[in-house]
């Protein structure tokens, strides 16, 4: 197993390219499965999340191809409609294939999500609204059976609450549906704004793209002819650099990002001090003469990101003065917190809050990654850290950065990776 070894002080410079975004790659790839063509899908990250859903459809029967960041899938040749657990149970995002192979093929048989379950985690709310949408779905041996022997029908979608992966899979399955299908409390992420896109160039008449209100018309099971596409930028990579810029009190440069999906995040820096020069697809930090505490609720876009709570929770620890992060969207999301302890920072829970009071010295220590983005925090906190600082179980890191210690390495941190 591999793990990162740091040492801390490096100070940064110079500029990184981010990476196309996994979280919209993730449904532009299960949207494949709605064309009647080749589909060629250009800026795509080379991590694990992207590989795993790629091996799930080809265990459906497409054929992919994945070189330079360009991935090719042909779904013409699908001859299976069921998505096994072995591969489901690594990656929650693979129930997207459930609302496009179900409007495909009017039956489908999905794993439950890493064999959690059911209505604990939103996928309820995917089933809830596919039965709207006229289908039969039952549990059983761990399985979501989805049965529209007749096809979907559009219909009123009310999601209680909001669910990036529910919208892009109701998105999906009423593209092909019979009649009109609406969605409210629609996610708004930039993912979902570039799903809805590409499905409208594709032929699927869409209104309300970036509003809460979706209007999808379904086309009535005809399969779509999607042109040629690059994915979106990684605004949570981008954001993690920005704040591995931050962190180190360094001016970095990123390349090839969107600075709008960005303004929380940008503001937030802001407000604790650091100065950002924003251009049409670049941005650079600069230091802050003195990092202020601040305060930081997550909420759905275009609120403060959850994916950015743990980097920020890092930062703070940085920051003269209390900071408080209130998490409102995930009730495990501070597993980072013990891990950052052990390094020196001063965090006290109370439950969903969590409250830093800063400066602490970070003294280099053995880590264990919990999660995606917790283990960003302690890359972030390891390149401020006294000593060494070895961050183990980084296949969490993997899943969704792509070459991470190389880019950091450019930027000037000492990093490298090892086996255990």
């Amino acid at each position: 197993m591999d793990y990162l070894k740091l040492h801390g002080h490096a100070p940064l410079h110079g500029s990184v390219a981010i990476s196309g975004a996994k979280n919209a790659s993730l449904p532009l790839i299960a949207m494949t499965l709605l064309s009647k063509n080749t589909v060629s899908i250009g800026n795509v990250p080379e991590v694990v999340d992207i590989k795993t859903l790629l091996k799930l459809l080809q265990n459906l029967g497409a054929e992919c191809s994945f070189n330079e960041h360009r991935i090719t899938i042909n779904t013409g040749s699908l001859t299976d409609t069921k998505a096994n657990y072995d591969i489901v149970k690594t990656m929650r995002a693979s129930i997207l294939v459930l609302g496009p192979l179900l409007t495909r093929f009017g039956h489908c048989e999905v794993s439950l999500p890493g064999g959690c379950a059911i209505g604990q985690r939103p996928i309820d709310l995917h089933l809830k609204a596919l039965e709207k949408m006229g289908a039969i779905i039952t549990i059983k041996s761990g399985y979501v059976l989805a049965e529209a022997p007749e096809g979907l029908s559009g219909a009123s979608i009310v999601f209680d609450k909001i669910t990036v992966t529910g919208t892009a899979n109701i998105v999906m399955a009423a593209a092909l549906a019979r009649g009109t299908t609406t969605i409210t409390n629609a996610a708004r992420e930039p993912e979902v704004v570039q799903l809805c896109e590409v499905l409208q160039h594709s032929g699927i008449a869409i209104e309300g793209i970036g509003s809460a209100d979706l209007t999808i018309h379904g086309n009535n099971g005809t399969l779509i002819d999607i042109a040629p596409f690059d994915v979106i930028p990684d605004r949570i990579e981008a954001g993690t650099y920005l704040c591995a810029g931050a962190i180190t009190n360094s001016t970095i440069t990123l390349t090839h990002v969107e600075p709008k999906h960005l303004e929380t995040v940008i503001a937030k820096l802001e407000e604790m001090g650091f100065h950002c020069d924003i251009n049409e697809h670049s941005i650079t930090i600069h230091p802050a003469q003195q990092v202020k505490a601040v305060n930081i609720v997550t909420q759905e876009y275009p609120g403060f990101p959850t994916d950015m709570q743990a980097q920020f929770m890092a930062l703070c620890t940085q920051a003269e003065g209390t900071s408080t992060i209130e998490e409102r969207l995930f009730e495990n999301r501070f597993m980072h917190v013990s891990e950052l302890q052990r390094l020196g920072a001063d965090i006290k829970l109370s439950g969903h809050i969590a409250t830093i009071t800063g400066p602490s010295k970070i003294s280099g220590s053995d880590v264990m990654a919990t999660d995606l983005r917790a283990s960003s925090a302690l890359v972030l906190a390891a390149l401020i850290a006294d000593g060494e600082t070895d961050i183990h179980r980084i296949y969490h890191l993997d899943r969704g950065y792509e070459k991470l210690e190389s880019k950091l390495k450019a930027l000037g941190a000492v990093i490298q990776r090892s086996k255990e």
